[in-house]
Order: structure tokens, then C-alpha cells, then sequence
């Protein structure tokens, strides 16, 4: 969505969601964004997002959902990245939808 040259229709998807009023993120989600964060208008959109956007905390409950959504992954022979697994995890423990496009979310979904 930050990305000047990234997918426009990702970016509609995610100004739908923002101008709807429904987004929100979570801290890991926070700190990749942050993370990747290239200049002034990058920095500015995040600091808008820091202010407006509502936190889903990732407490004991969250880790927990997110080391057995790991286990089971592993197990139907599903490898993602561990930051992905404790989205979804965050995603599910606080019962929203997660807006991605991102194979690895959609393999995670069907566990």
C-alpha cells in the first residue's frame, strides 16, 4: 500500500477498508511497516496510521493461539514466515477479518 509503484488494487483495498473505518493493526504490523519505511510520505502515512488506528494487543492469549496455529502449520506441512503466524494468530484471537494479499495469510486461513 506504501509501495509509489506498488499493486493499485491493493492500495484500493486498503483505502476501502481505512475509509470505511474499519482498520486497524497490530503492533507486529506496526513495526514491519516501520520497518520498511523509505521516506517523508512513508513516515507520514504511518504516523497518521499510529495516531488514528486502533491496536490489537498481542497478550499470553494471542502467543498461545500463535505457537499452535505454528504447530499445526508445520504439521499439514505449511512453512510462513513467524511474524505472518502471529497476525493471523492476532487476527483471530480478536475476531476480525485480515485484509492481505499475501499467499501465506491464504494458506494459513484453511488450518
Amino acid at each position: 500500500m506504501l509501495r509509489p509503484n506498488g499493486d493499485a488494487s491493493v492500495r484500493d483495498r486498503v483505502m476501502r477498508v481505512l475509509d470505511a473505518g474499519d482498520a486497524c493493526w497490530c503492533p507486529i504490523i506496526r513495526l514491519e511497516l516501520w520497518n520498511g519505511a523509505g521516506g517523508d510520505r512513508d513516515r507520514r502515512v504511518l504516523r497518521d496510521f499510529d495516531r488514528l488506528l486502533p491496536e490489537l494487543g498481542i497478550d499470553d492469549a494471542v502467543w498461545s493461539g500463535a505457537f499452535d496455529l505454528a504447530r499445526r502449520a508445520r504439521s499439514a506441512g505449511v512453512s510462513v514466515p513467524a511474524t505472518d503466524i502471529l497476525i493471523a494468530a492476532c487476527a483471530r484471537h480478536h475476531q476480525v477479518a485480515l485484509e492481505h494479499a499475501d499467499a501465506d495469510f491464504a494458506r494459513l486461513e484453511i488450518l
